[in-house]
């Protein structure tokens, strides 16, 4: 990890850009957010390997800012030698962290091409048998429970297999209720996960786009949230100013919680978190 790092603990997300433009804008954001010296940048990693090199790319790219850059890596739809190559590049390029993810299965993907590795832990488990304790690795958490889980109780009892299989860290989806996140942590630890668990934040800024991330990933938007957005209509300013406002109490009362820290899911934008934090720290 680097050096300078932020007494918070906060750590910001990316996507590989698919355009020239979208790499120059993301420099950018990265130098940016990189003065608030991130304890890591992390990198998005496409099912079935789809934005390999392109994450591995980008992975380099932000690198160059001096900050610990965490590339996600998928098992859906990837064999073992090619998981085994991969942890081979990222070891060659000086990576000493993984997000580990079972990833989503691909359009039009058979049952035949689930690949090897079926599930994060047997992920975690095999990072673990090739590399040893080379890399930190961090896999995700669902205060709201995975949206394919049956019930929240399977989907705790999965998440401590994820960190008892060697996993060091764990980064939540996003979630608008606080209180979830106190509940989940608490009934991990009553399971034996010792580990922190990083609440992940997203920064509201279009309504239409986080109606329609929060309906695939599971992640709850209250209804009385909902109606103050859909409220604003076409009205980007108010939107971005009750979302700062609504995001920022929402990190402050996790961090008076005793949340280790805070994951930014940024979507490849500096300004709307940088104001939640000047708000928090400010």
């Amino acid at each position: 990890m680097s050096t300078q790092e932020h007494p918070l603990g906060i750590s910001f997300e990316f996507f590989p850009p698919n355009t020239d433009a979208g790499r120059e804008r993301l420099v950018g954001v990265r130098d940016a957010l990189a003065s608030r010296a991130p304890r890591f940048f992390s990198v998005t990693f496409g099912a079935g390997g789809s934005t390999q090199d392109r994450t591995l790319n980008t992975v380099r790219m932000v690198r160059e800012s001096g900050f610990t850059t965490t590339p996600h890596l998928s098992c859906i739809g990837s064999d073992k030698g090619a998981l085994r190559e991969l942890l081979a590049r990222y070891r060659e390029d000086g990576i000493e962290s993984l997000v580990a993810l079972r990833g989503d299965m691909p359009s039009g993907m058979g049952g035949g091409g689930i690949g090897q590795l079926r599930y994060a832990n047997e992920l975690v488990e095999f990072i673990r048998e090739e590399t040893g304790d080379h890399f930190e690795i961090a896999v995700a958490a669902y205060p709201e429970s995975h949206p394919q889980a049956a019930n929240l109780e399977q989907d705790l009892t999965n998440f401590a297999r994820k960190m008892k299989a060697g996993a060091d860290i764990a980064i939540t989806q996003y979630f608008f209720s606080a209180e979830s996140y106190f509940h989940f942590v608490e009934r991990a630890r009553a399971l034996g996960v010792e580990a922190p668990i990083v609440p992940g934040i997203m920064p509201i800024t279009n309504y239409t786009k986080l109606a329609r991330f929060s309906d695939a990933c599971g992640a709850e938007i209250p209804r009385w949230i909902r109606k103050q957005l859909e409220s604003y209509g076409d009205d980007s300013e108010a939107i971005g100013a009750f979302g700062e406002e609504l995001v920022t109490r929402l990190c402050q009362r996790l961090l008076d919680g005793g949340a280790p820290g805070l994951h930014f899911y940024t979507l490849n934008q500096a300004k709307p978190v940088l104001r939640i934090l000047d708000n928090i720290t400010g």
